[in-house]
């Protein structure tokens, strides 16, 4: 296995196509084997496999767990969340049948013994065709939408229908919400029948082309799955994918994907792609109909294969794509919406950092001049590095750069890293220096319990001023560790949401260099260290908690790794040794309380929080009117929300007001102020206006090693 210093190189994963629901199946070259009765069964080859992965993660995953029965059963709960997310096809019968095999699956595995997991999909694929058949069947039938009834979106936790009776109810109110969304975008209520009978239908053929290896894929993720969510199995096919996602050299959009309830979803942008630049697709929204250039026909492509998902959107630099997308924040109300997109190569140049400066007037009338620094990604260009070229690109490169061109122009500065989902740890560890000179950044511990600690040893800080990191839920991994490390040295106040919580490492296992099998077989993604701060505490789970909050609408329970099964949890080892300040601790308590005062008082500020709260209303959402009088005034309601918003910060800016009809302009064209980022910039200037009349310098060494 590789040691952690060999992976100070390696990108720090994120949330990556982690493939799980009925459409996720990967297409496999091979062909299926069947039983006498048309049922999939295991292939020969697939028992060498599942032992030689049982192993991998027995033996090498950080958790160190067993194969035994609590796993057995984590393996089961995970499998059949996979094939049936929202418990729409399944009876309660088919879960009681399963559970013969909660404790069970731990020692099939050792043996090479799958047919438990192909027994269960074989149950599902019958169920599938069962409910398709009545899925036409109510189809065929007329929908009132003057009946005063409502739809529960969530059906996770839901309990699991006891008789067919009981999933043609909750069917016909599911079709019924369908075909209503459908009709708000501007379809009649044949159009939308006839596209809702083709989608099932194809669902359905794409299931039945499932083969042999498509089950086998799907069976070991999930227990990949069972020991932590960042552990997972990529199949031949699936692994190519993950390639192209982390050399960041795909030509096509630039969204990372999975399938969630049968349905393809943006986990994440790349920063610097296509998508992330037009500000129109955010994570969690929904694709559902996929067209070519500006004028090809839409394709439905819901119930379809992630990977065939994946190959629509994907194409030559330059070329068009249209993407019909239900907004993810909009909550299961929202109406779909049209997008189009020039497929380009994603570059590091379009990753840079940026700089700005915000001139803010104090309380006191001291006016401050605040740098920005905007950090999207931990990036290198590593193979440019490697070659030797002097002036390759990377974020420290950047930011070093920025700040000589900042260099006495301003008081104070900002690091926005909300949005950042990591990147390189070298990175992180080179960034932290130019703030703090020489010291540890963070302790790595692995599988057998040694810590090694990453440390800056370039000597010199380049800016040593007044300092803030801002931070959301959404700020991940290498973002946790820069921030963690400037919250601990006590060099700079932390603002924001609570970050992420990914504080794992992962690396890449080539199975086929493990089986010498001829034939691909893929890729294991194992978890194998963690990352703690120089204070002994984990990034894990919890993430950095900000000096001073400030809310985001990221900020929810359905994100972060605490949202995530089966994730690590959080603990602390002993700190290492590290020489921080106590200065900004004195300082923070008055910062939290300005803050607080312009909270209360800020109309701006006032506004921001309440559009937050209307935002989180929507998005948090669970039951859905299926009276198309009601969810007409709820579109309504929320369009004229929108328009209002943006037309209140027009007017500020002399803009013409937007009309009813008029299309809605967000992201950079939006006139609405990034206003988490202006308070962000108002507490900096506090923080120079406190710090210059602070005379205490407390330089304290810290840790026990």
């Amino acid at each position: 296995m590789h040691n952690i210093r060999a992976l100070k190189f390696l990108i720090l994963l994120p949330l990556v196509l982690v493939l799980g629901a009925p459409g996720a199946f990967a297409k496999s070259t091979a062909p299926s084997t069947d039983g006498a009765s048309g049922d999939l069964m295991p292939a020969a080859r697939h028992a060498s496999l599942d032992r030689t992965i049982a192993e991998l993660l027995s033996q090498h995953h950080y958790r160190q767990s067993s194969l035994d029965d609590r796993l057995s059963a984590l393996i089961l709960t995970t499998y059949l969340d996979d094939l049936d997310f929202s418990r729409s096809y399944f009876l309660a019968s088919d879960i009681a049948g399963f559970e013969q095999y909660r404790n069970t699956l731990d020692d099939a595995l050792k043996k090479g013994d799958l047919r438990p997991a192909y027994d269960i999909f074989n149950v599902y694929l019958r169920r599938l065709t069962e409910r398709t058949a009545r899925i036409q069947s109510l189809l065929d039938k007329e929908f009132r939408f003057d009946v005063d009834e409502s739809l529960n979106v969530d059906r996770k936790n839901a309990p699991w229908a006891a008789n067919p009776a009981e999933l043609d109810e909750i069917w016909r109110k599911r079709l019924k919400h369908e075909m209503l969304t459908l009709i708000l975008s501007g379809k009649d209520q044949a159009a939308a029948r006839e596209l809702l009978s083709k989608r099932y239908d194809n669902r359905l053929h794409q299931a039945r082309q499932s083969s042999s290896d498509d089950v086998f894929q799907l069976y070991m993720n999930a227990v990949a799955q069972a020991f932590d969510p960042h552990t997972a199995y990529f199949s031949p096919r699936n692994t190519e994918n993950f390639n192209i996602q982390m050399r960041l050299s795909l030509e096509g959009i630039g969204c990372v994907l999975r399938m969630e309830d049968e349905q393809v979803t943006v986990v994440e942008l790349v920063t610097g792609g296509p998508a992330d630049l037009s500000q129109q697709i955010k994570a969690a929204d929904k694709i559902v109909a996929v067209a070519q250039g500006d004028n090809g026909p839409w394709v439905d492509v819901v119930g379809w294969r992630l990977d065939d998902v994946v190959e629509r959107i994907r194409g030559q630099r330059g070329t068009v794509v249209r993407l019909k997308v239900l907004p993810g924040k909009a909550g299961a109300t929202a109406a779909e919406k049209t997008v189009r997109l020039v497929r380009d190569t994603i570059k590091l140049e379009k990753q840079a950092a940026k700089s700005e400066i915000k001139v803010v007037r104090g309380p006191e009338g001291r006016e401050s001049r605040i740098g920005v620094i905007t950090v999207p990604a931990f990036y290198s260009d590593f193979e440019a590095a490697r070659r030797g070229v002097e002036d390759y690109r990377s974020t420290t490169r950047d930011v070093r750069q920025l700040l000589n061109d900042l260099d006495g122009k301003i008081d104070g500065l900002v690091l926005d890293l909300r949005e950042n989902g990591g990147g390189s740890l070298q990175e992180a560890v080179d960034l932290t220096g130019l703030f703090i000179g020489d010291g540890p950044v963070v302790q790595v511990k692995n599988a057998s319990g040694r810590v090694e600690i990453e440390q800056d040893n370039e000597g010199g800080r380049l800016y040593g001023g007044p300092l803030a990191v801002l931070v959301d839920h959404a700020s991940a991994s290498a973002s946790e560790i820069f921030a963690g490390a400037i919250q601990d040295y006590g060099r700079g106040v932390v603002i924001g949401d609570p970050t992420f919580g990914k504080g794992t490492v992962q690396t890449l296992v080539d199975l086929n260099r493990l089986t010498r099998a001829k034939d691909p077989q893929g890729q294991l993604k194992l978890t194998i260290a963690k990352f703690y701060r120089i204070n002994g505490s984990s990034t894990q789970h919890r993430g950095v908690r900000p000096d001073i909050a400030i809310p985001s609408v990221v900020d929810s329970e359905e994100i972060g790794e605490s949202a995530q099964k089966n994730a690590l949890p959080w603990d602390e080892i002993a700190p290492t040794r590290y020489r921080g300040s106590r200065n900004l601790t004195a300082l923070v308590p008055e910062l939290a309380r300005r803050h607080q005062e312009r909270a209360a008082s800020d109309p701006d500020y006032r506004a921001f929080l309440r559009d937050l709260d209307f935002t989180r209303q929507q998005r948090d959402k669970t039951t859905v009117s299926l009276q198309e009088k009601q969810r007409r005034a709820e579109h309504e309601r929320i369009e004229n929300w929108q328009r209002d918003r943006e037309n209140r910060y027009r007017a500020a800016k002399d803009l013409p007001p937007l009309k009813a009809g008029d299309e809605i302009p967000i992201g950079k064209d939006s006139a609405i102020p990034d206003a988490a980022l202006d308070e962000s910039a108002r507490i900096v200037a506090d923080l120079v206006v406190l710090a210059s009349a602070s005379d205490t310098k407390s330089t304290v060494v810290m840790g026990s090693r």
